[in-house]
């Protein structure tokens, strides 16, 4: 904890624990996360320029939830354009920043993606954009939406944004519940 004041350095412990304690407590938007635990079979969309042809393939997907129903772990193989592809994500809701936030990372870069955003007023989909210094494209943003249709069907889309704010589809992931884990 970072003292900001003379102030804050006169708070009493007991305090602090209970300030920490009632932020780590998940609540609701851990429980939609945990709605998407299970075995997915991933049908992928995806474009590698705007109008250009949509390539397809599939995947399959694990997620659960770790460290007491705070986090959704996906683990999620698949191929990309013939070689094997691996990735593993983790998304949690920051009860203190009232945000959605994940992290991903596979087997295509040695990156670690930062995403931060909320929720729809539907209470089921998730609105997250990261920054990314693209090695090809330079700078840029990439926004994803994450929408639960039904208890068996997740769609994710991943969009991204230009330096002139131009936003293009770039993959869309159809997600059909293999299993519950």
């Amino acid at each position: 904890m970072t003292v900001r004041n003379s102030r804050e350095t006169k708070m009493d412990m007991q305090a602090v624990m209970d300030i920490y304690e009632k932020l780590a407590i998940p609540g609701a938007p851990h429980r939609m996360l945990a709605a998407m635990s299970g075995r997915w079979d991933a049908s992928i969309r995806s474009w590698m320029e705007p109008g250009g042809p949509v390539s397809e393939s599939s995947g399959t997907s694990e997620q659960k939830m770790i460290l007491g129903g705070r986090f959704l772990q996906q683990d999620f193989t698949s191929e990309v354009m013939g070689s094997p592809f691996d990735g593993i994500g983790i998304t949690g809701y920051d009860n203190h920043t009232g945000k959605y936030v994940s992290t991903w990372m596979d087997s295509m870069s040695t990156a670690i993606m930062y995403f931060e955003g909320t929720a729809g007023p539907d209470g089921k989909t998730i609105i997250q954009e990261a920054s990314y210094d693209d090695p090809v494209k330079g700078p840029m943003k990439w926004r994803s939406l994450t929408s639960i249709p039904s208890d068996d069907t997740v769609l994710f889309e991943m969009y991204v944004i230009d330096g002139k704010g131009r936003e293009e589809k770039m993959m869309e992931i159809t997600y059909t519940r293999q299993d519950q884990v």
